[in-house]
């Protein structure tokens, strides 16, 4: 559960916007989202060694 402690005379807006930065922080509708339909290991696997290359490729044009 997200608490989020409001001080007296506080904005509303600003209580709510902590509640939405700290809700996205527990990776909440990530989850959801990657749960929604089943990956074959082999792809999962498939696309970590792509991002992997790429963030490599990346790193090795940067210097």
């Amino acid at each position: 559960m997200i608490i989020v402690p409001v001080k007296e005379g506080e904005n509303i807006e600003r209580a709510l916007k902590k509640f939405k930065r700290k809700f996205e922080r527990t990776g909440v509708i990530r989850e959801l989202r990657a749960r929604q339909a089943f990956i074959k290991p082999s792809i999962r696997k498939r696309e970590q060694l792509k991002k992997a290359k790429y963030v490599q490729k990346m790193q090795e044009s940067e210097d």
